[in-house]
């Protein structure tokens, strides 16, 4: 995220001096796809490129000194190195799961299942024999091993902070039969308690919502420059937003559907009852 916020950076800066690609490769001696890969954020980026570009398109020192902090934070950034690396049962989700690691916050929506940092391992499971593509035990074990990986950051020392926004219908569908799903949702309320988790439900009876186009996750980022990321995970395909405006968009979606919602002792209470429902 950093990278690319830096490469949009210099983007908007070489527009605005009303200079060309080939005149930024030109000031590098390189080759216009150099410029390309940088303003894409795609490669890190050395403070002697950046220093020529910036002196290129004519701007003032404090810019220099703002574009090369975030180049040596996006440097920084790029060299950790994480338990996923090595984990080849996570690699299709590789990129939100570092991005998931970085974020300090997270707030979501979701529509038809428990929020995976959420997730038991027993709700992991039955999710696993539902979906065909998961045809062996062994590669369903991963997942749930992975997926208790993720939620360690909710116990953290420097925890990860997640408003989730629930709706009825996740609560109610009977992943995995009425024990599993008792479980599950008693595992909610025990999430509930803790300082960094929020839990929000939006029953039935609220109506309408503005939220029906699909789950989403906005992920917020400690680091100065870095813009919130969305998140969306369709049946065809994984998209992210990047832009401020959209993410703004989104912050907005969210905060209208969390409004519409029961308080969190009141999602509490109704969680609780659901459970309580298909154990009696």
């Amino acid at each position: 995220m950093l990278g690319r916020k830096l490469g949009g950076e210099l983007y908007k800066l070489r527009v605005a001096a009303g200079k060309t690609q080939q005149e930024g490769a030109a000031a590098l001696s390189a080759t216009p796809t150099k410029v390309v890969k940088m303003e894409s954020g795609s490669v890190p980026m050395r403070d002697p490129d950046i220093k020529a570009l910036c002196e290129l398109y004519e701007v003032d020192a404090d810019v220099l000194h703002r574009m090369r902090e975030l180049a040596r934070r996006d440097r920084d950034r790029r060299k950790v190195k994480g338990w996923w690396d090595d984990e080849q049962s996570v690699a299709a989700q590789v990129e939100y799961i570092s991005t998931e690691d970085a974020a300090l916050s997270i707030r979501q929506w979701q529509m038809a299942l428990i929020p995976g940092l959420f997730q038991t391992p027993e709700y992991v499971r039955a999710m696993g024999v539902a979906d065909l593509s998961w045809d062996d035990m062994d590669r369903i074990e991963e997942v749930v091993a992975t997926r208790l990986k993720r939620q360690a950051r909710l116990h953290a020392e420097d925890p990860l902070h997640i408003h989730a926004v629930i709706w009825e219908a996740a609560l109610r569908q009977l992943m995995g039969g009425p024990k599993v799903m008792s479980r599950q949702l008693n595992h909610l309320c025990e999430l509930s308690e803790l300082p960094n988790v929020r839990i929000q439900v939006l029953p039935f009876r609220a109506g309408a919502h503005p939220c029906v186009g699909g789950p989403f996750s906005i992920l917020s980022f400690g680091e100065e420059g870095a813009v919130d990321v969305v998140y969306q995970d369709t049946a065809r395909s994984t998209i992210w937003y990047e832009d401020a405006a959209e993410g703004s968009d989104y912050a907005s979606l969210f905060a209208r559907v969390a409004g519409s919602s029961l308080s969190p002792y009141d999602s509490v209470q109704f969680i609780d009852s659901v459970s309580k429902g298909l154990t009696e």
